[in-house]
């Protein structure tokens, strides 16, 4: 859990003291020999904010490494999925328990999932500063 991820990308742009780095995202065959042959193999364009005191340092188009810890890398993955799994799954056997309904436990379950992503909305702001991206020196 004390790993760094990190991935290189290049700056897209800069406002105020926000960096935003352009990275390549590879699932783990992309880069097999086949992987063109295959439709397995992956890989998307995503844009990573990094807020850092020195954003002049930098200039748009200069290549950079940006890292994150595991345990961020955590807890994303655990407020992104883990914890709707765990919603959807209680509700669901709460519902079906109640009313042994499955249809309604079903679509109950689904519902569940709206206010708990509204919620994560609502304090993406307050995420953020927890689940900070880096760049490295």
């Amino acid at each position: 859990m004390n790993q760094k991820i990190s991935h290189s990308g290049i700056i897209d742009s800069i406002e105020d003291e926000c960096i935003h780095v352009r990275i390549v995202q590879t699932s783990a065959c992309a880069a097999c020999k086949v992987a063109g042959y295959c439709n397995a193999a992956e890989s998307k364009e995503k844009i990573i904010d990094v807020c850092c005191d020195n954003a002049a340092a930098y200039r748009v188009g200069q290549h950079v490494v940006v890292s994150t810890s595991g345990q961020v890398a955590f807890k994303a993955l655990l407020w992104g999925f883990g914890m709707p799994f765990l919603v959807l799954v209680a509700v669901l056997v709460v519902v079906l328990q109640l009313t042994a309904n499955e249809g309604l436990a079903a679509v109950s379950s689904l519902c569940a999932l709206i206010p708990y992503y509204i919620v994560l909305w609502l304090l993406r702001d307050k995420m953020r500063q927890q689940l900070a991206f880096q760049i490295e020196s």
